[in-house]
């Protein structure tokens, strides 16, 4: 992500627990205080006592609520005036569009072209207007800087500002007074350009410093983990993932420095691990999340904290960081977190061209308790042979365990085949 050195009085302003606690006495009115839950589902998965902190549920749908509103409020007279402008994906661009309106302050938000259309709409839906501008974020924000010269306007930049990492760590402030989290072990983070966890991580380090404050980002955009290896700011190259609200390839200078000072762990997971958490959270717990929100859920289930995951009923208080996840990819996530399960896999077969082949075949999963949901023909398959044809059928499954019985059953059969998950 680009950056833009911030304004001077910007650099002067001093973050710190008192000063956390004061932005929450200016925000609580504005602010959704959000709930801490407990799920016994999760806590026999994890082996530990998983809490879940719901910022999913702030009025615009994400934590960035917090630190927008504050840097919104910290602006003079003047400076609202100018109005201001942010450069977004999604979650900042809708706190900037919502506390601005409320405040009268002018907004404009640029997104890249192929911005998920419910962000597009929501930004909107909160007062903004909204710039459509190049294929990258990066090419969105080259332009929110052109504006910026062209029409004056104030830059508010969504991570890399004392002022919004004030806010955002206002959920400290809300967690240690919650009777759940009297006797907190640790506090899991989702991790982007930093912001939150900069914040967070130094109010809980200057009050509790016995709890520990671990990050967690996608290990395809783990920009905080091999920043703090290297011990100064990295900048990875774009890669595929899932969790787009963090996907920052260039963490902030000031973050990093504080993750460095106060932050006990960073961990990564991966693309499926993070559609697995997706849909065991609505599964089990009712809860949509979008993939940013739902690393800190697939640390837990995939035992990735192994000090705090002993069967001792160590609290684990997960931050569920938004909920503003695009429907329209909802079902393909859903489907790639089945599949990391063993629940969905994709049967590729060859079978004789002849009355009752499809039939044999149905017959090995309809004795195994597998329920057949799709079976494709493959007629001009370059792998079949005159006489045969190819044929893929996606059951629906038990677990791994099912996949593996059913896999030797059919090989033992006769049928060589291959197995992959369904995209």
């Amino acid at each position: 992500m680009a950056s833009i050195a911030p304004a001077q009085q910007d650099q002067e302003h001093e973050v710190d627990a008192n000063s956390i606690r004061a932005a929450y006495e200016k925000l609580a009115p504005f602010i959704v205080n959000t709930p801490v839950v407990h799920s016994a589902t999760f806590s026999s998965m994890a082996h530990c006592q998983a809490l879940f902190k719901l910022e999913s549920l702030q009025m615009t749908g994400s934590f960035k609520d917090r630190g927008g509103l504050n840097k919104l409020l910290s602006l003079t007279a003047a400076e609202r005036a100018r109005g201001v402008i942010a450069a977004s994906a999604g979650n900042h661009a809708q706190a900037i569009a919502y506390h601005a309106k409320r405040l009268g302050i002018s907004a404009k938000i640029v997104m890249p072209r192929m911005s998920p259309l419910v962000k597009i709409r929501s930004t909107q839906h909160w007062g903004a207007e909204v710039i459509l501008e190049g294929e990258t974020f990066d090419d969105a924000f080259n332009y929110s800087q052109q504006l910026v010269k062209e029409e004056n306007r104030l830059y508010l930049h969504p991570f890399d500002d004392p002022y919004v990492i004030e806010g955002q760590g206002t959920m400290g402030v809300e967690i240690l007074a919650h009777p759940l989290c009297q006797d907190l072990a640790a506090i899991l983070v989702p991790v982007g350009g930093g912001g939150l966890i900069a914040g967070l991580a130094t109010y809980i380090k200057q009050t509790r410093p016995e709890i520990q404050v671990i990050g967690v980002e996608e290990l395809s955009c783990n920009s905080m983990y091999q920043s703090r290896q290297a011990g100064k700011v990295v900048q990875l190259a774009p890669q595929p993932n899932i969790a787009d609200g963090i996907a920052v390839r260039k963490v902030s200078a000031r973050n990093l420095a504080t993750v460095m000072r106060y932050v006990d762990d960073l961990i990564s997971v991966t693309s499926d691990e993070i559609a697995n958490a997706i849909m065991l959270s609505m599964e089990i717990e009712k809860i949509v999340i979008e993939g940013s929100a739902a690393v800190t859920v697939a640390a837990l289930l995939n035992h990735r904290l192994p000090t705090l995951q002993d069967g001792t009923d160590k609290k684990v208080l997960s931050i569920l960081s938004g909920g503003n996840i695009d429907v329209n990819l909802l079902s393909r996530i859903i489907n790639r977190g089945m599949a990391f399960d063993g629940r969905v896999y994709e049967f590729e077969l060859v079978l004789n061209d002849k009355p009752g082949s499809l039939e044999s075949i149905l017959s090995i999963f309809r004795e195994s308790g597998a329920n057949v949901v799709e079976v494709h023909h493959h007629r001009f398959a370059s792998h079949a042979a005159i006489g045969q044809i190819a044929v893929s059928i996606t059951v629906e499954t038990r677990d791994k365990a099912h996949i593996a019985r059913l896999k030797g059953v059919i090989q033992d059969r006769g049928y060589p085949a291959r197995l992959r998950e369904p995209s």
